[in-house]
């Protein structure tokens, strides 16, 4: 595929809707930045995220191209505001997964150059879930002995962020579930970072946009699925 065919492919399929809905997303993003004098890397951070969970939900390789630069930014905000489980998680798994999630996808691509989108069995599910489950509370415990901030929402979205990014490079509908949990407490979490003090309201709208997008994309993923079936 050329180069301008793939651009081509990566602009098509947008509705209506998802198009002015970002717009005013990131309108809001802007005049935030300026009334209050956000952190320049949360406002990059937040653009980043919030365009790869989106090219992500329409299944699109091109996502990946956001989310590597979204994960370097996210890093230096989880490092600067002591989230351990989160810094650590963006920088040993996001990033190497983010690059095998771009060789895996180009292998899986439909006539519209869009991912083929896949469902686990009932008995995969639980196991992927239980497993997880059992995981977050041993990452609780080792959290609050290294004393960082928020070490239960800290330890359930760093544990959970794992299998939803595995779910994500593997095509699967249960990463909206996934991202739906992690995105909830996370924007408790930056909600709470904000009211110590900190200016990083970027971020906590990009966390509220994300909990949003999971929700959409469940739906649309479900309804893609059900009509292939």
């Amino acid at each position: 595929m050329s180069t301008k065919e793939f651009v081509k492919a990566e602009l098509s399929g947008w509705k209506k809707r998802e198009i002015i809905g970002l717009s005013i997303v990131f309108f809001i993003i802007i005049i935030n930045a300026f009334i209050v004098k956000d952190n320049i890397i949360a406002v990059i951070s937040a653009f980043c995220g919030i365009l790869y969970s989106t090219i992500a939900g329409k299944g699109k390789v091109s996502c990946y191209l956001f989310g590597l630069t979204g994960t370097g930014c996210y890093s230096w905000l989880a490092f600067s505001n002591g989230l351990w489980g989160n810094l650590l998680l963006y920088l040993c798994y996001y990033l190497p997964m983010q690059i095998i999630g771009i060789f895996s996808w180009r292998k899986h691509l439909d006539e519209k150059k869009e991912i083929e989108k896949r469902m686990l069995s009932t008995k995969s599910r639980f196991i992927h879930f239980f497993i997880t489950i059992l995981v977050s509370v041993v990452a609780i415990t080792l959290l609050k002995y290294t004393n960082g901030s928020h070490p239960i929402c800290d330890g359930i979205t760093t544990v959970f962020s794992v299998l939803g990014m595995y779910f994500t490079v593997r095509r699967c509908i249960e990463q909206w579930i996934v991202w739906m949990i992690v995105n909830g407490i996370s924007s408790i979490m930056w909600l709470n970072i904000v009211l110590s003090g900190t200016k990083t309201y970027s971020t906590l709208i990009m966390w509220v946009v994300y909990f949003i997008l999971s929700i959409y994309f469940y739906f649309s993923w479900k309804k893609e699925i059900g009509l292939r079936k």
